[in-house]
């Protein structure tokens, strides 16, 4: 099964809710202003952020009276080309290597699994693979993520629970030079994002990477679990304050009703969406691709 048709999949929820408004918009109101009124309240149910459902409204607004047009498809067709010009207005890095990867985000978005899924890809792409388990803080954090390595097949560098976690990456950095690894992966510890010293545990394991593999290509990545909604936005200005983020890999699109907040994530932040959890097996991780994922919302 390729990318479009897990995201499909993936998206079933999210394109059911916004495509039944959109059908009821149509039935019921000619396009004008009543219309485009309605428009921006559906926009908004989807998660899709007051400042960016007005501005997209606006866009379709004045396209369609520029070209005198009442057309419904037209209309749909003018929607998805203005969302998805939204989707990419933050470039999606190319990731070059060797590559350091450094994993981020709140407690419980699937960081660790995410992790497994990243190396899977890497193998597949023939690239060696080392994971750094620097999550030292919750209790068996390193456990779970063997056996995310060992179902990978890569390697992994670990401490002792509560060991510093700039320990860790130190260790994996140097390993990864020696043995010349294309790619690290670094799994942190999940964080509320209004814990400043949790934060500046962020910066630390930055600098370490900075300081000791000033030749690799360091990306941090924002792991989102899809079902947090517009809150994820929030989350992403303060991590990408902290730490700069490069990127952001979504998680739990199967669970989630309410998409839209992605297209205000990278319409506002310009943070890119680069990976897309589209399920619970290994192989289940694939590169965002903005045009298939608002073909399946609208």
């Amino acid at each position: 099964m390729g990318f479009f048709s897990k995201i499909a999949n993936a998206l079933k929820k999210t394109r059911e809710g916004l495509g039944k408004a959109l059908s009821n918009l149509f039935s019921k109101n000619k396009i004008g202003d009543e219309f485009y009124d309605e428009l921006e309240e559906i926009l908004i149910e989807a998660d899709i952020s007051i400042n960016t459902a007005t501005e997209v409204v606006e866009e379709i607004r004045a396209e369609a009276k520029h070209d005198k047009i009442k057309d419904k498809q037209f209309v749909i067709d003018l929607l998805k080309d203005v969302l998805e010009e939204k989707l990419t207005e933050a470039e999606i890095p190319e990731i070059k290597y060797p590559a350091v990867i450094m994993l981020v985000g709140v407690n419980g978005v699937g960081k660790t699994t995410t992790v497994g899924k990243l190396a899977n890809y890497f193998l597949k792409n023939k690239k060696s693979v080392t994971v750094a388990a620097a999550d030292t803080f919750r209790a068996a954090a390193a456990d779970q993520l063997t056996v995310w390595a060992e179902r990978a097949s890569v390697r992994i560098v670990k401490h002792e629970e509560g060991s510093d976690p700039s320990a860790v990456v130190y260790d994996a950095i140097s390993s990864a030079k020696a043995k010349k690894t294309d790619v690290v992966i670094i799994d942190t510890a999940g964080r509320l994002h209004v814990k400043a010293n949790l934060m500046e545990e962020l910066k630390k394991m930055s600098r370490v990477v900075e300081r000791e593999y000033p030749t690799a290509n360091f990306y941090k990545l924002l792991i989102l679990d899809a079902t947090t909604g517009h809150n994820a936005v929030n989350q992403a200005q303060v991590f990408d304050e902290a730490v700069e983020l490069d990127g952001i890999v979504l998680t739990k699109l199967d669970g989630s009703a309410k998409g839209g907040f992605v297209i205000s994530l990278c319409g506002e932040l310009g943070i890119p969406v680069m990976f897309a959890g589209v399920g619970e097996k290994l192989e289940d991780l694939e590169l965002f691709n903005p045009e298939d994922f608002i073909d399946n919302i609208v």
